[in-house]
């Protein structure tokens, strides 16, 4: 492994979510009562997690920090990561049903058909909007030296599928990338910037399919939920991704606010109206 790329274990705490004692890394650091608890490049950050500091604290205890291999995947976050997209899924399959104040039970019998159907096209056109917007937190966060795994937010996700079979609307916190290790301001932009600008590019990677195939109904959900998820985090309230890039840069943050702001015009309205038109 190239030395730039190794992980800066000295610059990593042995606790991420400690905050009451002295990290490693400041350990020489002089004590006057005030050990830089939120100043300065150090950064302990939530990724991806909307609602979950404010209506749920289903935290999982502090992972063990891990030194290996760039690609890592401990055990636990590929649970989280597993029971994360069930759970979207899930609450996904009941959204298209209509919820339960849309009449999804009067469906009776053939709800047992549709549900699963229901279930494995959200994992394919919405899974990877999900998944791959955490994961470019996590690679782009290690790049920069930080330990970086996903933990799923086990309140946020039961809430969620709740709302979604009761009301047929999907709001869910479903977990969050923990990012623990000092970056500077520019570095924690770029963290923030890599789970939209994924949902980009996979909303590009679409484009020629649906110019060829517009009829087709995974791809034109694949660029919507791409375009909406991408809109979403770039807010610039409380821990989405938008609040962290406007710190960072406001003309890379007004960028992507109008280039989303595109791809939701180009893919509810032109696309939607073109594929209801076929």
């Amino acid at each position: 492994m190239d030395d730039s790329r190794k992980p800066r274990t000295d610059l990593v705490e042995d606790d991420p979510f400690a905050r009451s004692t002295r990290p490693i890394s400041h350990a020489k650091a002089r004590d006057d009562g005030n050990w830089r608890a939120q100043t300065g490049p150090r950064v302990v950050q939530v990724q991806f997690s909307p609602f979950s500091r404010g209506f749920t604290q289903a935290y999982r205890p502090a992972p063990t920090l891990h030194t290996g291999s760039f690609w890592h995947f401990s055990k636990t976050e590929i649970k989280d990561l597993t029971i994360s997209l069930a759970a979207f899924s899930l609450g996904l399959s009941f959204v298209f049903n209509g919820g339960l104040l849309g009449g999804m039970l009067s469906l009776g019998s053939a709800l047992l058909i549709s549900i699963p159907l229901y279930f494995i096209l959200a994992t394919i056109a919405f899974g990877p909007a999900f998944i791959i917007h955490e994961l470019a937190h996590k690679f782009v966060a290690r790049h920069y030296g930080c330990w970086a795994e996903f933990r799923a937010d086990p309140a946020g996700l039961k809430t969620g599928v709740a709302i979604a079979f009761f009301i047929g609307f999907l709001f869910m916190a479903p977990g969050a990338v923990m990012v623990a290790g000092n970056v500077n301001r520019r570095q924690n932009g770029m963290i923030a910037l890599a789970g939209p600008a994924s949902n980009l590019i996979l909303w590009l990677l679409a484009l020629p399919l649906f110019i060829f195939y517009g009829d087709f109904v995974i791809v034109y959900l694949w660029m919507a939920a791409n375009s909406i998820l991408g809109a979403f985090n770039m807010l610039p309230f409380g821990p989405l991704d938008g609040k962290k890039i406007k710190g960072w840069s406001e003309p890379v943050f007004w960028s992507f606010i109008a280039i989303f702001a595109t791809l939701i015009y180009l893919t509810m309205f032109s696309a939607g109206r073109a594929l209801i038109g076929a």
